[in-house]
């Protein structure tokens, strides 16, 4: 049996982008566009034409993508009570704007009718009838109405609230949307608003749109999709001023998973936590770890009784699958770990954890080193080396000798432009090798040389490249003795690893970080390496094509 559609309405583009710190380009918003439409969300909010030239230019250049699901649509506000529908400026600016449908807010809270508009009540109702009258007259194409404030709004004067609805239905709005602009509604409250306008007006196709201010954002959403309503307005992350708008990530979830609607079109859904990332991604955020369905922790377990049951049935933990949305499960390693944990991660490398001494001693050091100010949980280079040498398998492919940091006194500082000087010397085999190198930092310095100092010999390091950095203090009741946790993280033949240091001294820990890093990805490489040349002088080069190809995905 078909499942019944809920209409997703995005306004990433113009709710989200009033979020604090989000400033979306033109090309980031012809971009996300572009992303929105091949999820196959159904409407896409561009933007207010004539509120700023970045606008403007959205809805001149959105006509010449090849969108293949998505209507665009134009965002407004009725007209100005000193001008005629022909006359306003924005109504001019929504009809240039050619976009598939127009969306239009008017005000149905009595307080704002009087204290923000400052005309009377049934002004009110001519602009917002009048203004969508007009809008359909002028580009014959649908017009919605977001009834601004409409929760506030019917508890204050349900009867006005009500009233402001029903004359935009009359002139025309193929959908009105409820807006609970404040985000402050309780879901009851929501729910008995939504009864009586079906009940007064029948046939109404109605639409949510709700803010985030009490948390209740998602709740809200979900009952208002109970009690009728076939279209959700929201943003991607849930972006938006003050609290954030709805996250259409969760609701297009809980919709498809758990309530048997359909919002996207079949096998789309798996998509959805690529296109979170990418939101993020665009607006140079980290979002939330915990974020539901698509945080890059939302399926991640730690506690050891918890990875236990996972392993036998991922429902005693996980309430979806994660791949239903193109997430996956992530088994973190930390003091709270037990032997499961260590299995389920590294089970099918390392026959060994088969042992159950071994495993006990793995993780006797783990929670030694985290008392210590380690942490294993984004480590997985420094995990994987210390689970090595516990089990007989860490083969260092060089021994760190000692390294130098020279910084540049003040008149010798004029002519560097800031370059930190590092030497490092190492010993590789029989070999011993002296290299120096300059950086921006004492850390790119380092890793200049180290990698220079072993380049020669491992022509693979060149696709090492460190990708983030970052300190925090682990004791910091110590002041000035406290200890530092360095991350640092690479990307490696298509892998991205974090390697951990700690110590008092920062340029220590980060060179601790460094070595452990330049050993992990070297292990990884030749003996990924010796597996395909054993495979090849036996003449099963099938086995050996396998794994290339497992190592690359």
């Amino acid at each position: 049996m078909a499942r019944k559609k809920i209409e997703i309405y995005d306004t990433t583009l113009r709710d989200g982008n009033q979020g604090e710190g989000v400033s979306l380009s033109l090309g980031d918003k012809l971009d996300i566009a572009k992303a929105l439409d091949s999820m196959g969300i159904d409407f896409i909010e561009g933007g207010w034409p004539g509120s700023n030239p970045k606008d403007d230019e959205f809805f001149a250049r959105v006509s010449s993508l090849d969108l293949q699901t998505a209507k665009i649509v134009a965002f407004g506000s009725t007209h100005r009570s000193d001008a005629m529908p022909s006359d306003d400026f924005f109504l001019q600016k929504l009809v240039a704007a050619k976009a598939d449908i127009t969306c239009i807010f008017g005000k149905t809270w009595d307080l704002h009718v009087e204290q923000a508009l400052r005309v009377t009540s049934d002004v009110n109702l001519d602009m917002i009838a009048g203004s969508i009258k007009h809008l359909r007259d002028v580009t014959g194409k649908p017009v919605f109405f977001d009834a601004e404030h409409f929760f506030d709004g019917f508890k204050s004067d349900p009867g006005y609230a009500l009233a402001s609805i029903q004359v935009a239905v009359d002139a025309g709005a193929t959908r009105v949307i409820l807006c609970d602009t404040n985000g402050g509604v309780m879901p009851h409250e929501l729910a008995n608003a939504i009864r009586e306008v079906r009940k007064e007006i029948p046939g109404i196709k109605l639409g949510i749109h709700v803010h985030n201010d009490g948390g209740l954002g998602v709740a809200n959403t979900l009952r208002a999709i109970e009690e009728g309503v076939i279209q959700v307005h929201g943003t991607i992350n849930g972006i938006g001023e003050r609290c954030g708008n709805v996250d259409l990530t969760s609701i297009i979830s809980n919709l498809e998973l758990k309530m048997g609607y359909q919002c996207l079109p079949e096998g789309r859904l798996r998509g959805l936590t690529n296109l979170s990332k990418a939101v993020w991604e665009y607006l140079a955020i980290q979002g939330p770890l915990g974020q539901p369905f698509v945080g890059p922790s939302a399926f991640a377990h730690k506690g050891g009784v918890h990875v236990s049951a996972v392993q036998r049935n991922p429902s005693t933990y996980e309430h979806v699958d994660p791949e239903l949305i193109g997430n996956s499960r992530k088994i973190l390693i930390s003091e709270l770990s037990g032997g499961s944990n260590l299995r389920a991660k590294l089970a099918n490398r390392y026959s060994e954890l088969e042992d159950t001494a071994a495993v006990k001693s793995i993780l006797e050091e783990v929670q030694e080193k985290e008392h210590a100010g380690y942490s294993y949980e984004n480590a997985d280079g420094s995990f994987d080396l210390l689970v090595r040498r516990h089990i007989g398998k860490y083969q260092p492919r060089f021994e760190s000798l000692y390294y130098r940091i020279y910084s540049p006194s003040n008149e010798e500082h004029k002519d560097t432009d800031g370059l930190i000087e590092a030497s490092v010397k190492i010993k590789s085999g029989e070999e011993i090798r002296l290299s120096a190198a300059e950086g921006i930092g004492p850390v790119d310095a380092l890793n200049k040389a180290l990698q220079k100092a072993l380049v020669e010999q491992y022509p693979v390091l060149l696709d090492l490249h460190l990708t983030d950095y970052s300190v925090r203090v682990v004791n910091s009741t110590e002041e000035t003795a406290a200890k530092v946790r360095v991350y640092l993280e690479h990307s490696f033949e298509g892998e991205i690893f974090g390697t951990v240091g700690v110590n008092v001294d920062i340029i220590k820990a980060s060179w601790n970080a460094l070595v452990e890093a330049y050993q992990y990805a070297l292990i990884q490489h030749l003996e990924f390496v010796d597996e395909i040349e054993k495979h090849q002088s036996t003449g099963d080069e099938s086995k050996g094509q396998s794994k290339v190809l497992k190592k690359q995905s």
